[in-house]
Parts: C-alpha cells; sequence; structure tokens
C-alpha cells in the first residue's frame, strides 16, 4: 500500500476463522497528505478457497460493523487517485483492447467481491466535494438465501430522507431484481448532482433488473430491463421547468465484441405509449465508426402526443390529431472517413392531421398580430405585423432582387422544401464535429419563424425539440402558404440596433422603401442578417465597405449568377453601397486628415458561410 498507493493501511488485530474465515477490527486506509478513505472496526469474512488456488478472490460471507468510507475532494486533491491508477497489463499501447474480454473480467472480478450472504450494520457511505455533501447511512444491510433487504439514510444539503432497496441478488448466476422505494412520503430525490451539476432528480421508484452476462465466445451479452416511474427532472439546458416522464422502461440487450460495443436492435425504450427501438455502436474494427438507428413503429398521432413528457412541449399542450405515422433515423459516422457521414432521417404518414393545436397556435401566422423579440432574456418592443403598422410590407412591394439574396443566403432550397433539410443537417453535424463546438446551424426560413414568433430564444433542449415539432406541423399540415411565411420572415427579423422588419431597415441604411433597393444593397442586407447589430463593424473610417464585406457581396453576387438567379444587366451602373440614414450615426467615421493612418484592427472578418 505505501510503494503502489502511497497510502497508510492498518489494522489493529486479524486473525484466522477456520480455514477460509478472517476477521479483522480497526480497518484503516489513509492516503498520504489526504483524507482518511476507510475506517471499518470490525469486519469478518469467508473466501471460496477453490478460487483462490485459480488465482481469483471470491467472497463468500461478509459481516461489517461501525464504519465509514468518504470520498473527498478539496481543491484538486482527492483522497481516492491513487486507486485508479490503470492496471499495468492494460496499458500496453501497441495492444488493441478487446472489449468483450475487458469487459467480462472486469463484471466477474466485482460480482466475486459480492458476498452470496452479506449483514452490513452502522456503515456509512459519504461524499465531501469541496464542500458539497452527501451521505448514506446504511443502518442494516441483509443478503441472504439472494434476498436482499436495506433501508438507507440518506442527507443532502437540501434534504434528508429514508429508502428501501429490496429484491433478488445472486452474484455468482450474475442475476439481480431490486427495486428502490421511498419510506417517507414524497419522491426519491437523487442527491449530489444538485450541488454538483445543477440537476435536480427525483422519482417514485425504480427497478434494476439483470437477467444475464454470458460471454459466448467473443461476444459478452448483457440482457435486463430497467424501469422509473415519476421521473422529474430540472435543469437549465434541458427545459426552464420541471420536465416530468410518468412511465419509462428500457429493455436492454448489450453486445460487446473484440472491436465493437453495442445497444442491440432487439433492445426498446418504452416512454409512455411511445415505443423506439434503438441500435447504437461503437466500431474500431478498421475505422473508428459511431453508428446511431432509431426506429419508431407505426403508432397513432394522438398516442404520440399524449406520451409526451410534461414540461417538454409545453407549446403542445392540448393539441389533438388523427391517424399514424412511423419514424426511422439512420446516423453513421466515419471518425477516419467523415465526408461519408450518412444522415437519414424519415417520417411516413397515415391520414396523419392536426385537428386541434394547444398554445402555439400556428394559425396566427395568417392575421394580424403582434411580435416582440427576445434578446438575452428582454422583451423588445412590440412590432405590429399588419397593415396598420406604416412600416409593413407586403411581399409584392419587396425589391425581388432582395428575395432572391435572401433566400440564397439563409434558405435557397425554402419553396421546395417541408421544414428541413437533410443535406444541410448533414453539413452542420460535419462542422460541428470539426469545430468540436455548435459553430453551425442547419435552420431554414421555417426554423428561424417558428423560434422567432412562438418560441423564448432560450438555449435548451426543450426549445429545439418544440422548434422540430412545430416545424414539422407548420409545413406539412399546410397551415400557412410559403408567401405568407416569407412576408412574415421580412417584416420581423431583425436588421440592425432595435431596427425590424425591412420597412424599417430599408429607411434606416438607405432611405428608400423596400421595393426601390437596388441589387448592391439587396447584397449588403442579406449579409448582415447573422449579426445585424454589428453591421457597423463592415465600414472603415471613411464610411465605405471594408474589403472582406465586399469580398462576400461578391462572392455572393458571382453565386446568384451561377445560378441563374443575377443577370449581367441588373448590376449596369451600379454604385458602391452608400449608407445614408439613421445608421450612418452608428459608423465610426473620422473627419477627414492629411497625416491619418488606417487601422482596421477592430474590423470583424468573418467567412461568408452559405
Amino acid at each position: 500500500m505505501n510503494t503502489e498507493y502511497n497510502s497508510t493501511f492498518s489494522v489493529k488485530s486479524a486473525t484466522f476463522d477456520g480455514l477460509s474465515g478472517i476477521k479483522l477490527t480497526d480497518v484503516i486506509l489513509v492516503p498520504k497528505n489526504a483524507d482518511t478513505l476507510c475506517h471499518i472496526q470490525k469486519i469478518e469474512t469467508s473466501i471460496s478457497l477453490s478460487n483462490l488456488l485459480i488465482g481469483d478472490v471470491q467472497i463468500g460471507t461478509l459481516k461489517v460493523n461501525n464504519g465509514y468510507i468518504q470520498l473527498v475532494k478539496k481543491g484538486n486533491v482527492r483522497n481516492f487517485d491513487a486507486f485508479l491508477k490503470k492496471d499495468k497489463a492494460d496499458t500496453d499501447k501497441n495492444e488493441k483492447r478487446k472489449y468483450a474480454t475487458f469487459a467480462y473480467r472486469i463484471i466477474s472480478k466485482l460480482l466475486n467481491l459480492v458476498p452470496t450472504d452479506m449483514k452490513l450494520e452502522n456503515l456509512n457511505f459519504k461524499i465531501d466535494d469541496n464542500g458539497k455533501k452527501t451521505s448514506v447511512a446504511v443502518n442494516k444491510l441483509v443478503l441472504d438465501n439472494k434476498q436482499l433487504e436495506t433501508n438507507l439514510h440518506v442527507q443532502s444539503k437540501d434534504f434528508d430522507q429514508r429508502w428501501n432497496i429490496k429484491g433478488f441478488a445472486d452474484p455468482r448466476n450474475k442475476k439481480a431484481d431490486i427495486r428502490f422505494f421511498n419510506l417517507d412520503t414524497g419522491a426519491i430525490r437523487v442527491p449530489y448532482l444538485d450541488e454538483r451539476y445543477n440537476l435536480k432528480a427525483s422519482f417514485d421508484s425504480i427497478r434494476l433488473n439483470v437477467q444475464n452476462i454470458e460471454k459466448d465466445g467473443s461476444e459478452l451479452h448483457i440482457d435486463g430491463y430497467t424501469s422509473i416511474t415519476n421521473l422529474k427532472i430540472n435543469h437549465p439546458k434541458i427545459a426552464s421547468k420541471d420536465v416530468v416522464i410518468k412511465n419509462a422502461r428500457f429493455d436492454y440487450r448489450f453486445l460487446l465484441g473484440d472491436d465493437f460495443i453495442s445497444i442491440d436492435s432487439t433492445s426498446t425504450i418504452q416512454l409512455n405509449k411511445i415505443k423506439v427501438k434503438p441500435y447504437i455502436s461503437y466500431s474500431t474494427e478498421k475505422d473508428t465508426i459511431y453508428t446511431l438507428k432509431v426506429d419508431i413503429p407505426k403508432m397513432k398521432a394522438q398516442d404520440f402526443i399524449v406520451s409526451l413528457p410534461d414540461g417538454l412541449f409545453t407549446h403542445f399542450q392540448g393539441m389533438e390529431a388523427t391517424g399514424n405515422f412511423d419514424y426511422k433515423l439512420d446516423f453513421k459516422f466515419n471518425k477516419n472517413k467523415p465526408n461519408t457521414l450518412v444522415f437519414d432521417s424519415k417520417l411516413n404518414k397515415e391520414d396523419l392531421k392536426i385537428t386541434k393545436y394547444g398554445e402555439a397556435d400556428l394559425n396566427k401566422l395568417n392575421g394580424e398580430f403582434v411580435y416582440r423579440a427576445i434578446i438575452q432574456n428582454v422583451l423588445q418592443r412590440p412590432v405590429l405585423v399588419g397593415n396598420a403598422n406604416p412600416n409593413y410590407t407586403p411581399l409584392d412591394q419587396i425589391s425581388p432582387y432582395l428575395r432572391k439574396c435572401v433566400l440564397t443566403t439563409e434558405d435557397p432550397s425554402f419553396f421546395s422544401h417541408r421544414g428541413f433539410i437533410n443535406e444541410a443537417f448533414k453539413q452542420s453535424i460535419l462542422k460541428n464535429i470539426r469545430t468540436k463546438k455548435f459553430s453551425r446551424g442547419a435552420s431554414t426560413i421555417s426554423m428561424q419563424l417558428i423560434k422567432n414568433v412562438f418560441l423564448t430564444r432560450e438555449k435548451t433542449l426543450s426549445r429545439k425539440l418544440e422548434e422540430i415539432l412545430l416545424v414539422y406541423i407548420l409545413e406539412n399540415n399546410r397551415v400557412v402558404s410559403k408567401e405568407r411565411m416569407l412576408e412574415v420572415y421580412f417584416n420581423i427579423i431583425e436588421w440592425g440596433p432595435n431596427v425590424y422588419g425591412i420597412g424599417e431597415a430599408s429607411h434606416f441604411y438607405f432611405q428608400k422603401s423596400p421595393s426601390a433597393l437596388n441589387v448592391d444593397e439587396c447584397l449588403y442586407l442579406a449579409t448582415i442578417i447573422p449579426k445585424p447589430r454589428k453591421f457597423m463593424y463592415q465600414f472603415n473610417d471613411q464610411g465605405n465597405l471594408k474589403d472582406f464585406a465586399v469580398q462576400n457581396q461578391k462572392f455572393l453576387k458571382n453565386l446568384m449568377f451561377r445560378r441563374g438567379l443575377l443577370i449581367p444587366e441588373d448590376t449596369i451602373g451600379q454604385q458602391p453601397v452608400y449608407i445614408s440614414g439613421n445608421a450612418r450615426s452608428l459608423i465610426r467615421i473620422k473627419a477627414p486628415d492629411s497625416t491619418a493612418v488606417k487601422n482596421d484592427s477592430l474590423s470583424m472578418e468573418e467567412e461568408f458561410d452559405l
């Protein structure tokens, strides 16, 4: 212990009890310069001699009285780091790890350390993560004749509960069926995660079942299921409120081989009435390949809606539908050949129709309504979308050049797609993988419209999922025409600081009506849509566009020439873009000075990404 783990290990007394029994008192393990890891007053155990002869330590019986095991982290120092060292036999980088063999060896070692008969009394498990403390007190735990029962006293900063765990456990045959319940009123709350990860989680009961762990040749099979009732989760990255799943069950079959780890397609996830058949694989046979397949068999649309977790889809509350559908997703990524990425998403409908809308009434887009943008959680001024607003501009009164420019930059296939573009998703995924961050989205104009009019700007899983489902309903139930969607889009998006809609924008920049905009002015407006509040950084101190901005517009213009959206005659007699409206006051223009030295160090030059 001193040499290999830099720890002090002491036992006050140690005696044999027959040929296979051992009795120990005051067992203490203390890593150097760290808190005590373990202190137990009394341990009685027996070991299988037959297994010991072949090099395995298999515990038969175990009795533990009065003690504690604690994991402590102070700063960056943890009292268990020395025991996380890798096995030297597994550190040879030249030898490829065989996943099934490695996993089976680890599982077997762990299960051999679980006794067939066990009695624990007054044993505490403690966690102290830089002051974030949780303790689990085992007053009495009994495993007798493969039947397990124990009561736990769980304490953390915010709650104090008593849990009951009971069920069947057979470590030698690698089988178990265990249930968790709360002895007190209310749901079981999960400790530590709240303080450590700002994740609040609770549930009424949970069941863990292991039916089979078997190694067959080079493959390891692990079969069983887990179920949970009234799971409640709260995290700012998931949703703005509690997410509740009433009933969930996962029937799993893990398969491991020499060069792959997978969840087999015979596995099933049941979420209320929604049944999902997943296939997940990580393979290193030739290349490193990640595979995900999702199959939702044919089901009633209404069953899907009522099965959505409460709190995750607030805009679907009260929605009703008729008909059926099924869904398939196929994703494959080869780490060594990223350009071969596969992303195929298919939804098949059978008389699918939305008969009643929920909180997000998509028919709103067909009439007059008030739009209010939300920027950094601050509600902006109201903008009336309708003819009563003097700045509102019907689609046929917007320069056709602007329509072509914006569709080219934002959504070239807007009039032909149904809300989503698989190729855009594919390219977005590739770029995000390469940059290792969410650096590129795949939003169509339909998605931007839903996000702006019906949803908040919060970056949560809930908002993104609602966006996808609402866009599908909008596009596939023909709630709003494409022309109306584009007209609303032009009249609500932000074109500059506190500038909403093309009517305001055309006067803000050029003192013109939207119908009078020329080609270069339209090219400029299209290129500032991603970051309209930073438009001023595209100009130098003379009030002219910087070189990178000119190149961006030239790139867009040439692209439109190649696609036949512009012809040379459209650009005859065009002058450089000149900002004449109120926007000019936000551009830092210096008075003429013959000694001035040009300095573009503050320019925000960015790649123009289509």
